[in-house]
């Protein structure tokens, strides 16, 4: 029988990588013999991010059993200690450029003028 937490532990970096990455955890349980991890990311560069972390704990990952999907539409996002709308822009399209049409959905007449704890909308990619 696998062991929940020895499971987490060995996958513990794909689960710092899912908070870094601001995703939303549905699972963290065990399936049969394999942790079962359920996750939803804001990109698709987040996405990739997740991946790479999966494969650098065992490039095999036979113990793991993942449902990673990237979500659909408009998000929102509340700006954390340290975000600007360049690092946001990054996370959420995988370009720090984008930034503008973050400004534009939020009618924010200047980019450098967001505040830890504002929500912002972000378009669709």
């Amino acid at each position: 029988m696998a062991d929940l937490n020895q499971l987490k532990q060995k996958y513990q970096p794909v689960l710092d990588v899912l908070a870094r990455e601001d995703a939303t955890i549905q699972a963290v349980d065990l399936q049969g013999d394999k942790l079962h991890l359920k996750a939803t990311v804001v990109s698709e560069g987040s996405k990739n991010r997740v991946w790479d972390a999966i494969k650098a704990c065992d490039p095999n990952f036979s113990d793991l059993a993942h449902e990673i999907t990237v979500a659909q539409g408009e998000q929102s996002y509340t700006v954390k200690a340290g975000d600007n709308l360049s690092k946001i822009s990054k996370l959420f399209y995988g370009d720090a450029n984008k930034y503008q049409k973050i400004a534009q959905a939020n009618n924010l007449s200047d980019p450098d003028k967001i505040k830890v704890g504002q929500s912002l909308r972000i378009p669709a990619a």
